[in-house]
């Protein structure tokens, strides 16, 4: 299984460097970015299990970022650290969307056992299912993807858009059922976030093998094409 990906938005290389390396001395991998425009575009991938975030980002509050990445409908569980840390400021991280808020200092002991904590209250929160379309096998409990037996090293958003695609399978799915379901977002955000996503996706499924699986239906949305096993050719 791939180590889980952490995505931490902080502007202080010294703090960023203290953070990062104890979470790659942990097996994680650290997805680093130092500005507020640069987490939310990198958060806006949904290509990581867990974001940390730092309150104090310059002149930007991260609280303000922490608000827009909820109204995107990002669900990624998000840990917000802070050297603001009396009870008034953890009360307005959690209202503002925070799963967990740790105060500056910290020991790095406590801030793994956080992260272990939102990461697997996070995958607990899946429900125990397996889907099969063809050679393409899907389980939604252990978020795992084989195709012929192959595993797929999905991200979380590949994930979650292979399972609706899986869920509908032969049918296609449009860009509002993409953006509604994988994106919670209600309005199209006039980027090309969903194209960047499905060619991800398609390399994913398709890379080394002969038959291709996913199908573009132009102007309307995607469809899965059943895969037949080429050990069945």
């Amino acid at each position: 299984m791939p180590p889980s990906s952490i995505l931490l938005i902080e502007d202080e290389p010294e703090g960023a460097a203290i953070v990062g390396e104890a979470l790659t001395r942990e097996g994680y991998e650290v997805v680093w970015r130092a500005t507020a425009s640069a987490g939310l575009s990198e958060a806006g991938l949904g290509q990581h299990h867990l974001i940390i975030l730092d309150r104090m980002l310059g002149n930007t509050d991260g609280l303000n970022v922490l608000t827009t990445l909820r109204e995107a409908g990002i669900t990624t569980p998000i840990l917000v650290l802070s050297a603001l840390a009396r009870s008034e400021n953890r009360i307005d991280g959690l209202d503002s969307g925070a799963d967990d808020y740790l105060g500056k200092p910290f020991e790095p002991k406590e801030l793994l056992a956080r992260v272990r904590a939102l990461i697997r209250r996070s995958q607990n929160r899946m429900h125990s299912a397996i889907l099969i379309y063809g050679d393409l096998e899907l389980h939604v409990k252990s978020r795992t993807a084989h195709r012929a037996g192959r595993h797929l090293a999905l991200s979380p958003k590949e994930f979650e858009i292979l399972k609706l695609l899986m869920e509908h399978a032969g049918d296609v799915v449009t860009r509002d059922m993409l953006l509604q379901k994988v994106w919670r977002l209600n309005f199209d955000p006039q980027t090309n976030v969903i194209d960047v996503n499905m060619s991800r996706l398609r390399n994913r499924l398709e890379d080394g093998f002969e038959q291709p699986v996913l199908e573009t239906v132009r102007g309307i949305g995607f469809r899965l094409i059943c895969p037949v096993s080429e050990a069945n050719l």
